[in-house]
């Protein structure tokens, strides 16, 4: 039974293997993909019809030619064999005369008759162009002649000239007969084949044409798409091209209004409920400054200050930084600028830039704050913080924020993204916060198309790896 399940899981393994090689050849974007189902059709009609062609019409045609030149120069032969043999040589050599002229005359073939003569021994045939069509005469001619005639003969192929020269071992001599070539070649064939790659490629022409047209709204839409999910304004945005792309359009603009008036509705209301709330706090915090000072009042002052800072907090986490516009940011300039900031707080901060220099499409502030409130997190319980700015890829950029601190067990890794989420142990309830300085910086990361992970530190601590496309 174990057998043949795991034949059963091989043989699947296998084929998934086997597409997935097939997937590295096929084209990965839907206008080449289009492209494919278009030319695939076109490229095999086109051999199918040239192989269908040549077999039945073209070969046919030219062995026909062929086949009636082969009969007349044998006829010619048979004439010269058949006077020689029973003539004398004065109404041999009057009876030739007339034969070559009557065929000059009818049949368009160039004769000469060399008495006493004989071909080489040893002849080679001259050889052939490299033209496919003059190859095939001459063998086409070659299968006739040898049908019909037992004597020895050259056949030479001048296609630039448009001449085939047949010489005839007879028994009085040579006989050299010169045949034009469109008496044994047609000259459709090729103008065939020659118009139907041309119609096929303007054809193909036509239809990228139009096939890019009906890609581009496609194109638009996913651009379009993906600025509103970093965070970006999208205002020339139109619905264009087919029915099911317009539909698709559609739904976009409609979902782009609904999520912003949500988020606008949600902003306005935790900004009621932060003005309600502050209202009975500065009341509170106005009663406990008359009532003196005592460890109670002292108490609840500071229950009183950690209430404004929660609520601050919740109210920034669901609010974020949504109405900056984004704009070309040199992120070398700003990993200095949150440098000197870190160290003027008294943290110990190396930059390494590796020479490199960006200015992605950021929502500075946003982004700001996002790597301030990483390292501000990382200055509480470490000595030192190094931040490292590396190529990832060709399109995306990282940075790593890293410290000496004691770090966080690896079942947490994931925990620590979650709003509100504190972790107990080294970095206790003691240092403060509401536990959203990592949710909103991974909100402030994945508005901008980016990723943000940890992982463990080669320093003993922490490191904080935030991706964004370039």
């Amino acid at each position: 039974m174990n057998k043949a399940m795991n034949t059963k899981q091989n043989e699947e393994h296998k084929k998934k293997k086997r597409k997935g090689i097939i997937k590295q050849f096929l084209p990965q974007t839907l206008f080449f993909r289009s492209l494919l189902i278009l030319i695939v059709p076109i490229v095999l009609i086109q051999v199918i019809v040239t192989t269908i062609f040549f077999d039945r019409h073209w070969s046919k045609v030219t062995s026909r030619l062929a086949f009636a030149v082969a009969g007349e120069i044998s006829l010619l032969v048979e004439s010269i064999e058949h006077g020689e043999r029973y003539n004398g040589d004065n109404d041999t050599q009057l009876s030739n005369k007339e034969l070559i002229n009557i065929m000059a005359r009818d049949l368009e073939l160039l004769v000469t008759y060399g008495p006493n003569k004989k071909l080489p021994e040893n002849t080679t045939q001259e050889k052939v162009s490299e033209i496919i069509w003059a190859a095939m005469i001459k063998k086409t001619l070659d299968r006739e002649l040898s049908r019909k005639l037992d004597l020895p003969y050259t056949i030479n192929v001048d296609f630039k000239e448009k001449w085939v020269s047949v010489c005839v071992q007879t028994t009085g001599g040579i006989l050299d007969v010169d045949i034009p070539q469109r008496r044994l070649f047609s000259s459709t064939t090729y103008i065939f084949l020659l118009w139907m790659f041309v119609a096929s490629t303007v054809l193909l022409i036509i239809a990228i044409l139009f096939m890019r047209n009906q890609i581009r709204p496609i194109r638009r839409l996913a651009i379009a798409a993906e600025h509103f999910g970093k965070g970006r304004d999208v205002h020339n945005f139109k619905t264009e091209g087919a029915k099911e792309v317009r539909q698709a359009g559609q739904a976009f603009v409609k979902m782009k209004e609904r999520i912003q008036r949500q988020i606008s509705q949600r902003t306005e209301m935790l900004a009621g409920v932060s003005h309600d709330l502050r209202t009975p706090l500065t009341r509170l915090k106005l009663q406990v400054a008359m009532m003196g000072n005592s460890p109670d009042i002292y108490e609840m002052k500071k229950d009183i200050n950690d209430m404004e800072k929660m609520i601050d907090g919740y109210l920034n986490f669901v609010r974020g930084e949504g109405r900056e516009k984004s704009s070309h940011t040199s992120l070398d300039r700003l990993l200095n600028e949150v440098t000197i900031d870190a160290k003027r707080q008294g943290c110990d901060v190396s930059l390494n830039l590796n020479n490199l220099s960006y200015s992605p499409m950021l929502r500075p502030v946003a982004f700001k704050r996002c790597l301030t409130n990483v390292i501000s997190n990382a200055a509480k319980y470490a000595d030192h913080i190094w931040i490292t700015l590396e190529k990832r890829t060709l399109k995306e950029v990282e940075i790593i924020i890293e410290d000496n601190g004691h770090g966080i067990d690896e079942s947490e890794l994931e925990d620590v993204f979650r709003p509100f989420y504190r972790v107990d142990g080294s970095r206790n309830q003691e240092t403060g916060g509401v536990g959203l300085g990592l949710p909103i910086a991974m909100d402030i990361v994945h508005s901008h198309g980016g990723e943000i992970w940890l992982q463990k530190s080669p320093h003993g601590g922490l490191a904080v790896h935030i991706s964004l496309p370039i």
